[in-house]
């Protein structure tokens, strides 16, 4: 059922074609736009339609429609907006969900569009209000109470002392000052979300210019803030307890109730045993009431005529009734919300079974094409398919371990690419982040592997994580689920059947099944895949010609005997990857070339005989949009609520988050979280695919990675728009957003940004006729990896060409060059001396010359002695350089004007702190001698570090 824009309202005409609001007001019963500038300024006599347009990542849009009513707007102009809502779903498609909003009690997914609140006004037009400008007034002194963790309710309250209550966050909006008082039952979470409230009065009603004071419930009037907010109300004066509020309605769990809509108004409940899909038939309109909601379900095959008596009497059922507060919430049949399936027994999984035509086209060409027929012009060229980006640097180092016999072992750099179906694996990968090693821990569980050595990979690299405070990312992966991270630092991968470690051996023995392991010397058969040198990998299958593919190459052995085997659909990329396997698989061996359609006899006895198979290339599941949840774990179920258009700044540092993209789950762990709680973030992850609450049909296979606040990797934070300095930030939520809202901004740290990935990847693009063999892999060659400086320096100082460790092969380049600041050309020879010594880090170590390599050795010589004449006149410098900052401590400070205090009042967790300073500048006001004391260097050495390293040392002191 659909209606013809050309019957629609003008003012809905071209509407939802594009991401983004729409909204419009209701004046004499027509839609009329607003503009975007009054986006979210809302008149209480007054009632709106508002679209939200959402431009999926499957190129479709999904439309979400909400009717706000005023609560002065007239009962009529209401009901015009429900009918107007029906009509605009219809033009659109009819696969809308249609919300209404109440005054007072919006969805939070109506509130997550208008961040930080809604603060609706006096005033309407067909009710004959006037609009009320604030900002053309005298400023009055309002107060206002604010519920929410995650999107705040702001609601105006009497400005008496009978409306304060220790449960709920107040603010009190004077001429030149806004106070918050926090109930002292109130959450932190609450209290951070209620100071983005006062930092938007401030800019709405105050044009950014006034003071802002924090109060706490039970401070007496010795407090200065504490006595200026209670002066407000005659003087300070004991609480009472909350009072219900006026029209408080609770919503009891009752029976879920089903009711039938028909003949124009009239309701007839339905009667069933267990709430099944079945009961609803595609000509009909139900109501689902669920107490504090009120579903109506419209089949799709319903006229527009019977979908508006719906609406009508939906909104009639609930004013008879009294229940002002409850939520309509009219979905399409097919289109229903998560919380709608979730109220039924069973809902059924609805795939899409279509194939394209482009598909269809392949298989009949590769038909042919096996067959001998000429198939030029069949074959349309395929569109481009974008592969999913990494988000991560390839040259970093990686260390690889075996799960065996309760411990694990660790694999050489030849082997450790090197993984069996039947064994578990934990690898350890660190590499470059903005300003400090980033490391990735995880394990990998083979289709076959059993499941004492999981239990035994996951507590391990659990301890791994733990022993590394946290710090490191987690991910616990199942082969054929791998993310494309995995495949990027793996680079070339092999995984062969069978297993080596104890574990399997006796799995095998004790279900007497034969070992099927590979072997050098019997018959495999590998299929290839990947993108690219950097991301390739080969996977031994069952050799019968049923395992082929038209799509893929593959390799096939019987001991000396290699085939490789291109199918008609490969490109000349895919035989490239070929080459480069079978130099790890079968080096130093010939082998013979077969083109599909143009096999010898012997490769098919080789596979048992010809037989049908595939031509269809597997895709890999394709990112949904993410969705964030907040999550509790309470006795061991575990409770989620989804945050609606979410934002960094909903990750509380006192909670876990759970972010869902469907091909990967995040669990993010706030640094304030319990460590018993931390320990179970991986069980957190695995219960939420277990749950499943989007209903998409999740596999307990998907890959799990656990973050911890402070160390988000970039294929973690390129889901928000992610600013490093606020995770570095100590204390709660309230102690953080406090800081920068008194300090007029988000701190900015002068980071630099995170590094593109540099792969380090063969060309792909040479001509095989003059490619020889000996430019693929080879089992012999170490796999060359960058260092991040950091690790670099560190290392050098215990490395050497005799002892360094096969998992981190020697550095060939620096790959990330030094920049330069602007005016580093005119530093004077003492701050370089400081900033050599400062960014030491900086620099790679020189490769060791390998002893087979003599030739020049000897004339190096000289240059080496040179060096180190170079490195014990720098040392030099820098001592006497010490000596001179050292002697200035004497010297009287620098004047700068600013007062000193003690380092007690100055760090973010004094009893007694310091107020009017400059929250992002601390350390300025301590003295040049405890300056001193506490970081170990004078303050001019201190401000010649980069910003990074001043940032690090600060937080250690809890100055930042």
């Amino acid at each position: 059922m659909s209606v013809s824009m050309k019957d629609l309202d003008p003012a809905f005409r071209g509407s939802g074609q594009k991401d983004g609001l729409e909204i419009w007001r209701i004046e004499n019963f027509k839609p009329v736009p607003i503009p975007a500038s009054s986006y979210g300024k809302f008149f209480m006599g007054d009632s709106y339609i508002i679209l939200k347009t959402t431009a999926l990542k499957n190129g479709s849009l999904r439309h979400d429609i909400h009717y706000w009513i005023g609560k002065d707007t007239s009962q009529d102009e209401a009901g015009t907006a429900a009918i107007l809502t029906v009509e605009l779903d219809a033009a659109l498609g009819g696969r809308a969900v249609q919300y209404r909003e109440v005054q007072g009690n919006e969805t939070e997914k109506f509130l997550s569009y208008f961040r930080p609140c809604i603060m609706p006004r006096p005033g309407g037009v067909s009710s004959g209000f006037k609009h009320v400008d604030v900002n053309d007034q005298d400023h009055e002194t309002r107060l206002y109470v604010c519920h929410g963790k995650h999107v705040v309710h702001v609601k105006e309250v009497p400005f008496a002392r009978s409306s304060l209550n220790h449960d709920d966050i107040f603010i009190l909006d004077t001429k030149s000052k806004i106070f918050q008082f926090n109930g002292s039952n109130s959450s932190i979470q609450e209290r951070a979300k209620a100071l983005e409230v006062v930092q938007y009065i401030k800019d709405t009603f105050h044009e950014g210019k006034c003071e802002i004071a924090s109060v706490e419930d039970g401070r007496m009037m010795a407090d200065a803030e504490a006595g200026e907010f209670w002066g407000f109300f005659g003087g300070f004066a004991p609480l009472p307890r909350r009072a219900p509020a006026e029209g408080n309605e609770k919503h009891e769990e009752t029976a879920i109730k089903l009711l039938w809509y028909f003949d124009q108004g009239k309701l007839e409940p339905v009667n069933y045993e267990s709430l099944a899909h079945e009961l609803l038939q595609t000509n009909k309109c139900y109501f689902l009431d669920c107490g504090a909601e009120l579903y109506v379900w419209m089949g799709r095959t319903t006229s527009l005529q019977e979908r508006k008596g719906a609406s009508e009497a939906a909104e009639k059922l609930l004013s008879d009734s009294n229940r002002t507060k409850t939520h309509i919430i009219k979905v399409i049949e097919g289109f229903e919300t998560v919380m709608f399936k979730s109220k039924f027994k069973e809902w059924p999984q609805t795939p899409d079974l279509k194939l394209s035509s482009e598909d269809g086209r392949g298989k009949v060409a590769a038909l042919l094409k096996r067959q001998g027929l000429n198939v030029k012009g069949l074959m349309k060229a395929a569109p481009a398919k974008e592969e999913p980006q990494s988000y991560i640097d390839c040259t970093g180092n990686l260390q690889v371990w075996r799960v065996n016999d309760k411990d694990k072992a660790l694999l050489s750099s030849s082997d450790q690419s090197k993984f069996y179906t039947g064994d578990c694996y934990i690898f350890q990968y660190t590499y470059a982040g903005d300003d400090k090693e980033e490391c990735l821990i995880g394990t990998w569980f083979g289709k076959k592997s059993v499941e004492e050595d999981r239990v035994t990979a996951v507590s391990l690299a659990s301890k791994m994580v733990e022993s590394a405070k946290f710090q490191a990312v987690q991910a616990r992966l199942y082969e054929g689920k791998e993310p494309v991270q995995f495949f990027v630092i793996f680079q070339s991968l092999q995984v062969f059947k069978g297993g080596l470690s104890s574990g399997y051996k006796k799995f095998i023995a004790e279900n007497g099944i034969d070992d099927d392991s590979y072997s050098e010397e019997g018959l495999a058969l590998f299929r290839i895949q990947g993108s690219g040198p950097e991301n390739m990998q080969a996977i031994q299958v069952e050799p019968v010609a049923s395992s082929l593919n038209s799509s893929y190459c593959y390799i096939l052995h019987d001991g000396n005997t290699v085939f490789t085997w291109a199918g008609n659909l490969t490109t000349a990329l895919d035989q490239e990857l070929m080459e480069r396997q079978l130099d790890v698989i079968k080096p130093n061996t010939q082998s013979r070339s077969q083109k599909e359609g143009s096999e010898t006899d012997q490769i098919w006895s080789l596979l048992g005989g010809k037989s049908e198979y595939s031509s269809q290339k597997m895709v890999r599941e394709l990112e949904s949009d993410p969705h964030l949840f907040s999550c509790v774990l309470s006795k061991g179920n575990l409770k989620v609520k989804e945050i609606h258009h979410f934002t960094q700044d909903d990750l509380m540092t006192e909670d876990v988050f759970i972010l869902d993209c469907h091909t990967s789950i995040f669990v993010w762990v706030g640094q304030q979280v319990d460590v018993k709680v931390r320990l179970q973030a991986l069980d957190i992850g695995e219960k939420f695919v277990v749950l499943d609450f989007l209903m998409e049909n999740l596999a307990r296979e998907t890959p799990i990675f656990t973050v911890t606040e402070g160390s988000e990797p970039p294929f973690f934070t390129r889901f928000f728009t992610w600013d490093s300095a606020k995770s570095l930030m100590h204390g709660n939520s309230y102690q953080r957003k406090l800081a920068i809202v008194k300090g007029g901004g988000a701190p900015a740290l002068d980071k630099p940004r995170r590094r593109t990935p540099v792969y380090s990847g063969r060309s792909t693009t040479q001509d095989k006729s003059q490619r020889s063999r000996s430019m693929s892999f080879s089992p012999e060659r170490v796999r060359v990896r960058g260092r991040s400086p950091a690790f670099t320096a560190l290392a050098a100082n215990f490395e050497s060409s005799s002892n360094r460790n096969l998992s981190t092969p020697p550095v060939v380049k620096k790959l990330y060059p030094k920049s330069l600041t602007p005016d580093s050309s005119n530093t004077s020879s003492k701050s370089s001396a400081i900033a050599a010594l400062a960014g030491s880090s900086d620099r790679p170590t020189q490769t060791p010359t390998p002893e087979s390599i003599k030739d020049g050795s000897e004339s190096e010589k000289p240059k080496q002695v040179e060096d180190a004449k170079d490195a014990g006149a720098m040392n030099n410098r820098v001592e006497s350089l010490t000596i001179n900052e050292d002697a200035k401590e004497n010297e009287p400070e620098d004047d700068e004007g600013l007062p000193i205090y003690p380092y007690e009042r100055l760090k973010t967790t004094a009893a007694d702190p310091v107020t009017e300073i400059d929250v992002t500048r601390r350390e300025t006001y301590l003295s040049s001698a405890e300056f001193k004391e506490k970081f170990g260097m004078t303050k001019e050495a201190f401000s010649k570090l980069p910003k990074w390293k001043q940032n690090r040392l600060k937080i250690d002191l809890q100055l930042f």
